[in-house]
């Protein structure tokens, strides 16, 4: 039918008034008929009519104006808050007369400069770039291990000398205080003084648990934080490793742990977006043969920190799932097994909201061996399924090949079906997610926990 829309809606609504004298005059019609109980008749003839063709002018107008309206709505956002660039379906509102192709013009217009301020951006992030691997190039010549601490010992930046050491004792992080690699006592001592005399001080600093004592020297720093650096030369660091440099300076001015979780803003949290690879779909009875994972923080996904395992399932796999993920026995023998692997990811995820697509599927299987690890899986959890529930309706599909189409996140083939590939795509769709949420106004995670618990007919919820 041609016409502008409000033509169209004028059109149905005098179809629904022309249905329901219809219907109303052959209920009258056939009422007539029987003398007796004519009118009970004529009203359960109507009532029948009237109610089948309320349904049919239901359905015609959730199909044709209501769905189209909300999945409009949703890739207007997924362009306005993400930064894709994915064309609208404008098949999917045909009937909505000019509304999609004019939202399409106005959407293409600012997308247009926003591309230009983008290469802009990009030009001089280039610049940066340049400026940093200078700057990486000359730490790697200097024998020492930088570690910058923000006035809440949190770490607020690290070079890959600082990486190897911190690694001895669990997983360099940014963000983490620094009494999660070093004995608190010693720490509080050189930090008095330090902060007393405002100078230069040097220092013991043993290694949590004690493994290890290192030679260090605490620097402070205007705003309350301080320099650690820690003589190279006690360690056994490669020098001809690459090191690169790992820092946010926005963590320069964060101080305090923010409150409770349910209480802040999303784009604070700290993610750990992971994935597995496993022997088959059955967490109480197969294994995980690979874990990836990658920390988003201040809304970007941190270079540099990075966990990827192979886990020995201690049982062949079978070929089936080799053909899905590609990993065979060979590959696998030799790797930690998934107590010690679990306990490895369980330390990269330490302060962070775990994030996984289809979160009960993985988080089942370390679940399942946590009290024989001694770990306790007691993170916040959020499912990218259950978000694009809340962005985009349950009639959607929602599996990770479908929200990156829909949100313009490339999925390199290569990388499909390895957890560090899958990993990082979750992540990418996470950050476009997010801002997407805060556009219409879920900004802190217990507003987003809330929202999707409406959709736990699809997956449970694990906070």
């Amino acid at each position: 039918m041609r016409g502008s829309f409000r033509l169209r809606v004028l059109a149905m609504f005098a179809a629904l008034a022309a249905g329901a004298i219809g219907a109303v005059g052959a209920g009258i019609a056939l009422g007539s008929a029987r003398p007796d109980s004519g009118f009970l008749m004529a009203f359960v003839v109507s009532a029948f009519l009237l109610l089948g063709l309320c349904t049919l002018f239901w359905w015609l107008f959730d199909t044709n104006v209501a769905r189209p309206l909300e999945r409009l709505a949703a890739e207007l956002r997924v362009r306005a808050h993400s930064g894709a660039t994915t064309t609208l379906d404008l098949s999917a509102a045909r009937y909505l007369g000019d509304l999609a192709p004019a939202a399409d013009a106005v959407t293409r217009a600012l997308g247009d400069g926003a591309l230009a301020t983008a290469e802009a951006v990009a030009a001089e992030t280039r610049n940066l770039e340049a400026e940093r691997a200078r700057l990486t190039a000359l730490l790697t010549e200097i024998p020492v291990a930088t570690i910058l601490v923000n006035a809440d010992d949190r770490i607020v930046l690290y070079d890959g000398q600082a990486a190897e050491v911190l690694a001895q004792m669990a997983p360099p992080r940014l963000g983490a205080r620094l009494s999660e690699y070093f004995e608190a006592g010693p720490l509080r001592a050189v930090r008095a003084e330090i902060d007393r005399s405002g100078l230069a001080a040097s220092a013991k600093l043993p290694a949590r648990g004690g493994a290890q004592t290192f030679a260090a020297q605490l620097k402070p720093m205007d705003g309350g934080g301080y320099l650690l650096v820690i003589d190279a030369e006690e360690t056994t660091l490669d020098p001809s490793a690459a090191r690169p440099i790992v820092y946010d300076f926005a963590l320069s001015d964060r101080s305090g742990d923010g409150g409770a979780v349910a209480d802040q803003r999303l784009s604070d949290l700290t993610y750990c977006v992971f994935d597995t690879e496993t022997t088959g779909l059955l967490p109480h009875r197969d294994e995980i043969v690979q874990i990836g994972a990658v920390r988003v923080l201040n809304g970007r996904i941190v270079p540099g920190e990075r966990f990827e395992t192979l886990v020995d399932p201690g049982r062949p796999i079978p070929e089936g799932a080799t053909r899905v993920h590609g990993i065979s026995d060979r590959m696998v023998a030799g790797a930690p097994r998934i107590l010690q692997a679990a306990r490895r990811f369980h330390d990269f995820a330490t302060g962070a909201v775990i994030v996984a697509h289809n979160a009960p599927f993985d988080m089942a299987f370390l679940r399942r061996h946590a009290a024989e690890g001694g770990l306790v899986w007691d993170h916040p959890i959020l499912d990218t399924v259950l978000l694009s529930a809340v962005l985009f309706g349950t009639t959607e599909r929602h599996t990770l090949d479908a929200l990156a189409e829909r949100l313009g996140v490339a999925v390199p083939a290569a990388g499909r079906h390895t957890a560090m590939g899958d990993a990082e795509v979750t992540a990418q769709v996470l950050l476009r997610m997010i801002a997407m949420l805060e556009g219409r106004g879920i900004d802190t995670f217990g507003a987003l926990i809330a929202e999707t618990r409406r959709h736990g007919r699809l997956l449970e919820d694990l906070n």
